[in-house]
Formats: C-alpha cells, structure tokens, sequence
C-alpha cells in the first residue's frame, strides 16, 4: 500500500512538471510498416506511404520485414530493400529496423525451429513392443459422451453444464457428424454475452501432453471469432490459448488442438462460443487423448531421457534406441509423433515399461511460438543479422520487437540459470541491445513496452510463461526508449516508465476511423517528462488516416 501511495504520488508529481496546456514538437514521428517485400508491388506500397508520411510530419519509419534474416533472404529482397533505403533517404525519412522478437519467433525459427520455449513432459509411460516403444497411459484421460448420443430431456449427460438447455443449447437428431446426434447452438444473441458453451471437467497427469479434438459446423456465426475450445484449471488458467479460425459458415471441419497439464491434475474443458452475437453451429465427437514425443525439441537445454520404469536405468540415444525428432515440428498437434526405435544390441527388452521425459514447443493462438531467451544460440544469431543490418542499411535506430511473450522460463536452458522470468527477459533485452551497440556504438535502441510494464504484461500467471515478469524493467538498460501502446493504460503507461528515468514513445492510432486514440496518447504525451515521440500503428495495413495524423501532431507544437 504504502509503495503504492509512493508510486501515485511521484506519477502525479512529474505529470504536474509539464502544463497540460503546454504542447511540445516532438523529435521522432512515425510511421510503422509491415511488409514482406517479396515483389515490386510491396516496395511501391512503400514509397506510396514514405511519400504521404513525409509530405506531412513523418521523418521515422519502423520498418517490420524479417530484417533479422537477411542471410536467409535471397538477391532479390535486398535489392528491393536497397531501392527503399534510397527512396527514404531521398525523403528524408529515417528506417528503423523491427527486429529481434521472442514471442514471435519466426526468424529465429527459420535458423532452427528446436529453439522454441520448451514445456516440460515428465515421465511419461511408454510400452516396448516388436522393436518398439509407444506411449501406453497409466491412466487414460477421456470426455463422457464425447459424441453427444446419452441426454435426458434437454440435458446432455457427463456436462457440468451446457448454456441454457432449450433455449441456446439444442439435441440436434437432423444433423451430426457420426451417430444419431449432436449438440447445437443457436439464438445466443438474445443474451448479454452472446455465451453458447458446453464445459466438462476431466481428469489429467500433471506434466503430461494431450490433444483435443471436435468436429464443428457453422452456419452464419458472427463474429466468427467467438468460437473457441478452452482448456481451464480450477484457478482460471489457460493451458491451450487457441485460436481454431473456424470459418463462419463452414461444413464439419475437425478442430485439433493440444495442451500440456502443467503441475495440474483436473482441468475443465470448455468448447463453443463466447460472445457469440447471430447464427448457429453444431458440435460432434469431442475428444481428449495424452499422446507423447508430439513437436519434442532437440537442443541443449531441451534433453530427452529414457528410462526403466523398473529400475531407472538411463537409456542412451544412438545406442539403445535410433535419434528421436520430430520431421514435421509444426507445433501443431495434426501429425504423428516420432516413435522410439530399439537399435541392434539395445539393453531395452521387448515388453519393457520406460518412462519418457522430454520438452516440446507449442503454437499460440494463430500459430505464435515464443523462442526461448536462454540457448546461446539465439544470441549467435542475432549477433550475425545484427551485422548484416549495419552492412545493408548502416541504422542508427531499431525497434525491439519484444513484444507478447507468450512461453519461457521452463526449458533446462532455463531452469539451471537460477533466474527469475523477469531477470530472464531483462538478460534477453540487455543482451540484444549490446549486440547491436557493438555493430554501431551510437544505436538509440527502442522496445515495446508491454512485457516491462506492471500495468500491462509484467506479472505472473501470464499464458504458459513459468515465473514471473513483474519487475522486468529493472533488469535493462535505462537508455532505452520504451515504445507504449496500451492505449487505456497510457496515463499510468507513460508516467510509470518516466518516473523510472526512461524515454518514452506512444504507439497510436490502431486501425479506427478517427483520430482520437493519437489525440488521447498526445494530451498525456504533452504531460509526460521525457516524452520524445508517437508513432503511427496499423496493424492492419491502414493508411488513410496518415497524412491527417502527421498533421494532427505537427498542429499540436505550434
């Protein structure tokens, strides 16, 4: 309490320095830009809104191009990049490279895909027979009428619940997926949170790794968005963040998704939609099933053992059983997982009972995978793009994209440092800042501001994250400039960071149709000590709304 009477007190304070009133000219005033820069069509977009940036204000573009690959990039992409080098030079217009994320980790990936953030699965039953070895369950996990055929009335048996029987939730003998019936959802509009869902609490093996399937049929569900399978613990924890995109009218598709039980032993499993506002969708065989090995990552800090159930004998890899990986390792759950394979000579006996233990990475939402901020090898790869940036567009800027980090903290990598998640992720940040000081020592190096900030993704219970990132902003260097962008957070946003001793830049605008979100981060900008810029964020490609920004905020400091 005290601390934060402290905290409030001093955001007050510094807030009070500068006059509400009192408008300034802010130095950097930005436009970001995603672009994949594959064809000529993508460099004419950008020149399009280099040109209508600079003819209004504009003199920084934050540029999003897989820059942190270059050497994976063929002739071709650097030399549209170099063509929009010289158009911005031309335009006076500086580029500041989008680089270096973790929680999307796709450029590292491209290097190598086993450095994603590892879960753990702990002794996990396998059963040896002819020659080899396959998952066999202790105790099977399983949903009761997963195929919606038992109910009484217009209650579905083996539910805890299904949202208002009769009413939302349905018995459907017209229509279904296989057997003689389904469970549908309509009319879900007519209430104030648009919820049509059925939930089930099912029984699981703490650090163990499971799939989850459901057949789904929509017909005009809007938004379609709002449907989604959840995998809850009793304290309200997602274990499977998902996004199935499920089109919103579409014929039975099937759903697979995955989970990881973490230190649980009950979870409940939702599945239909929330916020659910106009049509209908049907649900069949729902099911839930442990598999093993499914996207198990192979690197230092993410080992594999085999063991004896009986005796607890370590197994060795290349001796006792053929090298495990994972060939598709699309940190999906749709394919098959390796299998254990018992080499000539093996110590493994037919009808031997081994516990398996390994790490794998998983997808987020639409496929986001966090890498994992501990493997040396990340940082040996930084360091060689890092090069290769300076060399190709010689910034004197970068923006990092530490943004979302959605996993960590659990691999061995991380585990044998003895660090929190914060002191992880400040280590991370500190790290890639000096890596590219030592490419240019007069790099100004700016980071999103959510995974720093206690008002926004700085504490614990944060998605499969193990730790916490509360106290994150300690651990980095405080000549950084800490780009902010949750806009309802912006007053304690900003303040906070500056009554810490940093610079601070807002990330405005997100795709509206007005102006008043740069109008809101301004009239705290101009209140805000050390407040040195706004930027232009569209996440969507959204551009029409440039050029009267960029006057917006050349308007504000005359």
């Amino acid at each position: 309490m005290i601390a934060t009477f402290r905290y409030l007190a001093c955001s007050v304070l510094l807030v009070s320095l500068v006059s509400p009133t009192q408008a300034r000219e802010y130095p950097y005033r930005w436009v970001f830009v995603s672009s994949s820069l594959r064809t000529d069509k993508d460099v004419a977009e950008i020149e399009r809104i280099v040109r209508t940036g600079s003819e209004h204000g504009i003199n920084g573009m934050v540029l999003s191009t897989s820059l942190d690959r270059l050497d994976l990039q063929p002739p071709a992409f650097l030399e549209r990049l170099a063509r929009v080098k010289e158009f911005c030079r031309a335009r006076g217009v500086e580029i500041i490279p989008n680089i270096f994320s973790a929680g999307y980790g796709g450029s590292v990936l491209a290097h190598n895909r086993n450095l994603a953030a590892g879960i753990p699965v702990r002794d996990a039953p396998f059963l040896v027979k002819n020659g080899e070895a396959s998952l066999s369950p202790d105790r099977p996990a399983g949903i009761v009428n997963g195929g919606f055929e038992q109910y009484e009335g217009r209650q579905f048996q083996g539910y805890r619940f299904h949202d208002k029987p009769g009413e939302v939730s349905f018995v459907d003998k017209a229509i279904f997926h296989s057997g003689v019936a389904s469970l549908r959802f309509e009319g879900f509009g007519r209430y104030e949170h648009g919820h049509a869902r059925v939930m089930q609490e099912v029984e699981v093996q703490p650090h163990r790794c499971y799939k989850l399937s459901c057949w789904v049929k929509t017909e005009a569900l809007e938004p379609s968005e709002a449907f989604r399978i959840q995998v809850l613990t009793q304290n309200g924890r997602n274990l499977a963040p998902y996004d199935p995109a499920v089109a919103s009218t579409t014929d039975w598709r099937q759903v697979i998704m995955g989970f990881n039980s973490l230190e649980y032993g009950k979870v409940n499993i939702y599945a239909g939609a929330w916020g659910g506002q106009a049509g209908r969708f049907w649900m069949d065989d729902l099911a839930v099933e442990e598999v093993a090995l499914l996207n198990v990552l192979r690197r230092p800090g993410t080992p594999v053992t085999v063991r004896s159930a009986a005796t607890g004998e370590l197994y060795e890899e290349g001796r006792d059983y053929a090298p495990l990986q994972d060939e598709t390792l699309n940190f999906r759950f749709d394919h098959e997982p390796p299998r254990i394979r018992l080499l000539s000579g093996s110590r493994i006996q037919d009808g031997e009972r081994l516990k398996v233990s390994y790490y794998h990475g998983i997808g987020i939402n639409r496929g986001q995978v966090t890498i994992c901020m501990s493997e040396p090898e990340v940082y040996r790869i930084w360091e060689k793009q890092a090069e290769l940036m300076h060399q190709h567009l010689a910034p004197t800027k970068y923006l990092l994209s530490m943004d979302e980090i959605r996993a960590g903290g659990s691999c061995q990598a991380c585990q044998q440092r003895h660090l929190s998640m914060a002191q992880i992720l400040g280590d991370c940040i500190t790290k890639q800042a000096a890596i590219l000081r030592r490419a240019n020592p007069r790099t100004e190096v700016f980071v999103w501001s959510d995974m720093l900030d206690p008002n926004h993704n700085a504490h614990g219970n944060y998605y499969l994250v193990e730790g916490d990132c509360g106290g994150s902003w300690q651990y980095v260097p405080k000549d950084l400039t800490i780009v902010c962008w949750y806009y309802e957070k912006r007053t304690e946003s900003l303040g906070f960071f500056s009554s810490h001793g940093f610079r601070t830049l807002a990330g405005a605008y997100y795709d509206g149709d007005t102006l008043d979100n740069p109008r809101g981060w301004l009239d705290v900008l101009d209140q805000t000590p050390q407040a040195v810029g706004i930027m232009y964020t569209t996440w969507r490609d959204k551009y029409e709304l440039l050029a009267p920004f960029g006057d917006l905020v050349a308007s504000r400091s005359q």
